[in-house]
């Protein structure tokens, strides 16, 4: 099954499955609803950026949240 790294937490034990391992780790049918959760997700942003409202985006090379707003400017969050 490849790397699968836990890590503990306070209360609970999370398994992270890289996506080579995704299909062995998880069933079918989750898999659907993982797939069908992110189309939700882009066609909720899509409209949001239509509509021109702010949208919340992470940075991943800053490590930080931030603000998007219609015009291109972003507020980084603190």
């Amino acid at each position: 099954m490849g790397t699968i790294k836990v890590k503990n937490g306070k209360k609970h034990a999370i398994k992270v499955i890289t996506s080579v391992d995704q299909g062995a780790a998880i069933s079918n049918r989750d898999a659907v609803m993982d797939a069908r959760a992110i189309q939700a997700v882009k066609s909720a942003v899509a409209k949001a950026e239509f509509c021109k409202k702010p949208v919340a985006k992470y940075d991943i090379a800053a490590k930080k949240a931030y603000i998007e707003y219609a015009d291109g400017v972003r507020k980084y969050v603190e």
